[in-house]
């Protein structure tokens, strides 16, 4: 199985994701794309029933395609999601081809060896990175190559979608249509998500 992996907070899930997604489901050939939310960020405030509302925020936003599935893998312990354990964990899940591909933004990207045993987890995945900004650092990149992380990058353009913005546009009761799916507006509704 030609496996590739969409890890993220999705707080919440919005268009730019799917089509970050439908993108390299259409160019890389895939069999499927997991979405794994992460429980607990390592580097971001954590709080519990949030994690569940975004795991099903994903779970309505990814309905619509038979090639995605989504993953509570990381909601399965009490612990931080690292990316390294959880590929670690999806080698045995799946019959993987090759190695499992890894979405990432450059803006992640750049800052992946401060990531929990970046120096392993590299060599568990290929990363398919996303052009995050405008201006990329090419020599960080580079030495990131030299280092071992194997990569490339993809021909989609950048959309500018900010998921702090798109929570203080919820919270300003300001339109979010072009911005996130029909269904995940109306569970952000029903359940009052961002309003504090």
């Amino acid at each position: 199985m030609k496996l590739c992996v969409f890890q993220g907070t999705f707080n919440p899930i919005h268009k730019a994701h799917l089509q970050m997604a439908e993108y390299v489901l259409k160019h890389y050939g895939f069999d499927k794309i997991v979405f794994i939310p992460a429980y607990k960020p390592p580097h971001k405030n954590y709080n519990s029933k949030m994690s569940t509302h975004r795991l099903n925020m994903v779970k309505i936003a990814t309905a619509y395609n038979p090639h995605f599935e989504v993953s509570d893998i990381e909601f399965q312990n009490e612990n931080k999601s690292y990316s390294y354990i959880t590929a670690q964990k999806l080698y045995k899940m799946y019959d993987v081809e090759d190695k499992i591909k890894f979405i990432i933004g450059t803006d992640a990207f750049e800052k992946i060896e401060s990531w929990y045993e970046s120096d392993k987890f590299k060599n568990l995945v290929d990363f398919i990175v996303f052009t995050r900004e405008n201006k990329l650092s090419t020599a960080k990149f580079e030495q990131l190559r030299s280092k071992g992380y194997n990569f490339e990058f993809t021909q989609m353009n950048f959309i500018d979608i900010s998921s702090t913005e798109l929570r203080e546009k919820i919270k300003n009761n300001e339109p979010v249509d072009n911005i996130i799916t029909p269904e995940v507006k109306g569970y952000i509704e029903k359940n009052g998500l961002y309003k504090d």
